[in-house]
């Protein structure tokens, strides 16, 4: 399965570590676009001075991890489509030409279900999506989750309990299932 990943994914950390950990382990096939990864780099700016230039390293690591993930010459889909946010539009343009079978993301009201169905494309909430590659694969994706957590610890100097970090993630579901 393919599956675009939207700005509002890659960015914040863990969410997007947990979800490109996913990737690494098999669940999926991820891809963006240039812009999508700049629109992440920009908003790691809320962060301080240092975010930008720490999340351009960071997607230079993530274009070398995945190096066939970059979706490019979609900007001529663009006039034909329609969302309720026009500056989402590149969203569905790169997931159509990148043939994704979905977008994750978490703006469910910008993506209607019913227009990305027109294009074949499914909306994926990652909290709903992770649970789901966890039902399937659980020893895997634990593996990334205990991963993404003794990282968190380490950056952070704290001892994040699990499901207490995937909570202030926003994938609540999928901590809960982890800690069962």
């Amino acid at each position: 399965m393919k599956l675009l990943l939207d700005a509002c994914v890659m960015y914040p950390t863990v969410m997007r570590s947990v979800l490109l950990g996913a990737a690494r382990a098999g669940c999926f096939t991820p891809i963006w676009s240039d812009r999508i990864l700049e629109e992440w780099a920009l908003s790691a700016r809320k962060i301080g001075p240092t975010g930008e230039p720490q999340a351009r390293a960071e997607i230079a690591m993530v274009k070398a991890t995945f190096p066939a993930a970059s979706v490019t010459d979609y900007q001529g889909l663009e006039p034909r489509l329609w969302l309720p946010d026009e500056g989402d539009i590149h969203v569905l343009a790169a997931a159509i030409r990148g043939s994704a079978d979905g977008i994750v993301t978490m703006n469910a009201k910008d993506f209607p279900r019913n227009i990305l169905a027109e294009e074949g494309l499914s909306r994926n909430d990652p909290d709903a999506l992770l649970l789901g590659f966890y039902n399937q694969s659980p020893e895997a994706l634990e593996s990334v989750a205990h991963s993404v957590n003794s990282e968190a610890n380490r950056l952070s100097g704290k001892a994040w309990e699990l499901r207490a970090l995937m909570k202030k993630a926003r994938l609540p579901r999928f901590g809960k299932a982890l800690t069962r």
